[in-house]
């Protein structure tokens, strides 16, 4: 080989010589039957959308470090990959090229797979499935049925989020600064009967979960999905009023302030505003509601939004003190929370302070608030006041007691008379689940006339799509599918009579709440998984994805696991043990895009550095939670570091299997440290740092080298073998190309983690540091297990410092044995 071949070697062809290599090995094969002790890593399943992106390249790398060094530690490792295959892009695409839309996914599939491969990700290709596949969405609407059966599954007809450009309702969750998160498109408002699933119930259990998963999850998805489920305790409070048998049960986590309720305000596009609304105002009101409907949830209740509102003609009375007080219509209340109608306590709501000031309505304070409160509305701590106001005969007196102390007074008053409750409140509102699009799991439901909702028979799964494609596919308003009469009406299974199917489809939501449990036993045909398998492999060790799904799948699969566990089909009830969320790779400062031309082309880059080097440069970036600018990065040093470390190998002459204990000492403590340090880096997340180890090692393992030590030693074989299997968990072909060179069989990715003698992490003799006036005066080699009197005996006795001190009297001595002796005169 010529000495510019010993340089540097072929990215390329190194490439090439092991992607085949690797294929007919396939060392990330899971075996079920394995008695090794068993890992589940999982990365969070992507959507085929074409070939991969520095965000894959980014979460790939990050999450391979794990499961190959959990290959290296000796488990076995499941580490499956699939495609998240329906949804509206591939039906979008099928609409502007006339095609189908299964033509679009499996094409993006199969360049994502060989992307993929190339990439060098430790998946494990023989549990590979998609969503859009037959055999997968059959069990999907199997589970929509056990949803059903259980009551977990139902319709009804409420206002719903509407994107107009996708033509399809949304998740509250879905909703993003009142934009469609898919599109972009401002969300409206609509009426149409939907399925959901009742995640509700599970309010409190999805709560408390939180309380373990919080030492292994990270601090912003826990206080995330905290914030999303929304618990408050208070009082249902029930308000007569006028011309309304019923009385109107309203939600407050104040019912102390009942004394400062001066109105009452009901969503204007609940029912309840419709049936209370006056035939004086159901004009203006009508108006109103319109002019409403055109702004999304998250607009209705901004905080800087101008309060608006209709009165609705009508008047409610206050429990408490008797008095009444009018009903209005507005914007800042939601028909799905509660009844839809909220008391009006201004002094104490920011948002009621304001619509009282905008409508001239009156303000009272029931709670006094600090002598410094330079606000208006006061929800804090303090004394109750004007409650009752002076010379009010009302029968409830709670003036002078504290918030809690008012509260649990008030809730009794109420109970006491009938006219309310103590209750517990949920932010979290059913889960939405039915789309008005065609490339989606068909809902296995079929109206009959005489029957009602008809679950489809289970030997009847899966309802598959009709062959729709192009223009049929282009949204109504309504589902594509209603256009597709042979595939809409057919006989009811239960009576046999005319009916029709439901046309509308699963939210892909519903696709991924469940996909990690059918990995265990991805190729089964008579049941929805195998649940031996999912207990033995689950819950996973390791989740790792973008924090952008803290609330929406996160959430999900917590929900669908705890029905799952209820359902006996396993034994868990949470799906992730641990989870980890990586950054965004940006460029120039700014999220990259065509528009910015700021775009970072990652096939391009890895065809100038190579897959390793770019995965080096995305591990060594920083802490993985972090984002990476790649204006910033450089996988030019990357690659010249990696030939650094694949020259080693190139060097050693020692054979394998030669004893290293007779090897270079120093040489030999330095690998034993940055094996021993990797592995503790390794489990905390920090890959960056670990890297970084292994730089150092490389490092040491060329000075000893070329200072003497010689390609011979053994120790410079010891040290180059653990440099190529911790590479092997980063940069997987040079450590593969390195392990053969070093006269190896393939693959290193099994090789195990490097032995450590724990002799050799002892340290003989450690530097502490002597300061006299706070400038080092000596530097002594001190036992690592020195105690502080002896060290401090041997900083006054060494001469460099008795010259400092120069007869001066010593003040204090300041010792942190083994490494520092501060001296203070």
């Amino acid at each position: 080989m010529s000495t510019e071949q010993e340089s540097s070697y072929d990215i390329a062809a190194t490439e090439q010589k092991w992607q085949p290599v690797w294929e007919e090995l396939q060392p990330f094969r899971a075996d079920d039957a394995s008695e090794r002790e068993k890992r589940y890593a999982l990365t969070m399943f992507p959507y085929p959308s074409g070939d991969l992106h520095m965000g894959h390249a980014e979460v790939f790398a990050l999450h391979d470090v794990v499961a190959r060094y959990w290959w290296q530690q000796g488990y076995e490792v499941l580490n499956p990959m699939g495609f998240d295959s329906f949804g509206l892009p591939a039906e979008n695409a099928a609409i502007r090229n006339d095609a189908h839309p299964d033509d679009y996914t499996r094409a993006n599939i199969a360049k994502s797979i060989e992307s993929c491969k190339r990439y060098a990700a430790s998946f494990d290709w023989t549990r590979t499935f998609n969503t859009s596949d037959q055999d997968y969405y059959r069990w999907t609407q199997w589970l929509f049925l056990k949803l059903y059966e259980r009551g977990l599954a139902y319709r009804k007809n409420s206002p719903v989020n509407w994107c107009p450009q996708d033509q399809t309702v949304l998740a509250n969750e879905q909703v993003v600064a009142g934009m469609c998160e898919r599109c972009g498109a401002e969300v409206t408002k609509k009426e149409l009967t939907q399925w959901y699933f009742k995640i509700t119930d599970y309010a409190q259990e999805l709560l408390d979960g939180l309380d373990d998963l919080e030492a292994t999850w990270p601090d912003r998805v826990v206080t995330a999905q905290r914030n999303w489920i929304g618990r408050s305790e208070g009082a249902h409070v029930d308000f007569v009023v006028e011309g309304r048998a019923e009385p109107i049960t309203v939600y407050t986590t104040r019912p102390d302030t009942i004394f400062g309720t001066t109105f009452m305000v009901v969503a204007v596009d609940s029912p309840l505003a419709e049936e209370l609304v006056t035939e004086e105002q159901r004009e203006a009101f009508a108006t109103y509601r319109e002019e409403i409907r055109k702004a999304s949830d998250i607009d209705r209740l901004s905080t800087d939004r101008p309060k608006t509102g209709v009165d609705l003609g009508v008047t409610a009375t206050n429990p408490v003190t008797g008095e009444q007080m009018p009903v209005w219509a507005t914007d800042y209340v939601l028909a799905d929370y509660g009844t839809g109608a909220v008391m009006g306590v201004p002094g104490g709501d920011q948002r009621d302070w304001e619509f009282a000031t905008a409508m001239g309505l009156p303000i009272i304070r029931t709670t006094r608030p600090p002598a410094d409160f330079e606000g208006e509305a006061y929800s804090g701590e303090g004394e109750t006041i004007n409650s009752p106001a002076p010379g009010s005969d009302a029968p409830l007196d709670i003036n002078g007691l504290g918030v809690e102390e008012a509260k649990r007074a008030t809730i009794d008053f109420l109970e006491q008379q009938g006219t309310g409750k103590g209750a517990v409140n949920f932010r979290l509102r059913d889960w939405l689940v039915s789309r008005q699009r065609y490339w989606g799991p068909p809902i296995p439901i079929v109206h009959c006339p005489v029957d009602g909702e008809v679950p489809m028979p289970e030997d009847q799964l899966p309802v598959t799509l009709p062959m729709l494609k192009g223009s049929d596919l282009k949204p109504k308003g309504t589902s594509p599918l209603g256009g597709a009469d042979e595939w809409v009406n057919v006989a009811c299974p239960r009576c046999g009579g005319p009916a029709t199917r439901d046309t509308d489809t699963m939210d892909t939501f519903v696709d991924s709440s469940w996909y990690m449990f059918r990995y265990c036993s991805p190729h089964e045909t008579d049941r929805v998984f195998d649940s031996e398998k999912v207990n033995a492999w689950m819950p996973c060790n390791l989740y790792v994805g973008g924090v952008e799904h803290a609330v929406l799948h996160l959430l999900y699969g917590r929900f669908f696991t705890k029905v799952l566990n209820d359902m006996g089909l396993v034994d868990f009830r949470e799906p992730w043990s641990t989870q980890l969320n990586q950054g965004f790779v940006i460029n120039q400062g700014k999220k990259m895009s065509k528009s910015l031309g700021n775009g970072v082309n990652l096939g391009e880059q890895l065809s100038t550095f190579g897959v390793d080097a770019v995965r080096l440069t995305l591990v060594f970036a920083g802490p993985p939670e972090d984002d990476i600018d790649w204006a910033n990065m450089s996988p030019e040093g990357s690659l010249r570091f990696l030939q650094r470390a694949w020259r080693l190998s190139g060097d050693v002459t020692s054979e394998p299997g030669v004893e290293p204990t007779a090897g270079d000492l120093a040489l030999r403590r330095a690998t034993a440290r940055a094996v021993h340090e990797a592995a503790q880096l390794v489990e905390a997340y920090r890959f960056n740092v670990m890297v970084a180890k292994v730089m150092e090692l490389v490092n040491a393992t060329r000075k000893a080298i070329d200072s003497g030590c010689g390609p011979a030693d053994p120790a410079v074989r010891e040290a180059t073998e653990a440099v190529a299997i911790m590479l092997s968990l980063v940069a997987p072909y040079t450590a593969e190309e390195m392990w053969e060179r070093l006269g190896h069989e393939p693959t290193v990715a099994r090789a195990g983690w490097p032995p450590v003698d724990e002799a050799l992490l002892v340290e003989e003799s450690v530097v502490a540091v002597v300061q006299v006036r706070g400038k080092v005066k000596a530097r002594l080699d001190v036992a690592p297990d020195i105690s502080e009197a002896d060290l401090e005996a041997a900083a006054l006795a060494d001469e460099s410092v008795q010259r400092a001190i120069d007869g001066a009297v010593v003040r204090k001595v300041i010792v942190r044995a083994p490494k520092l002796v501060n001296i203070v005169l």
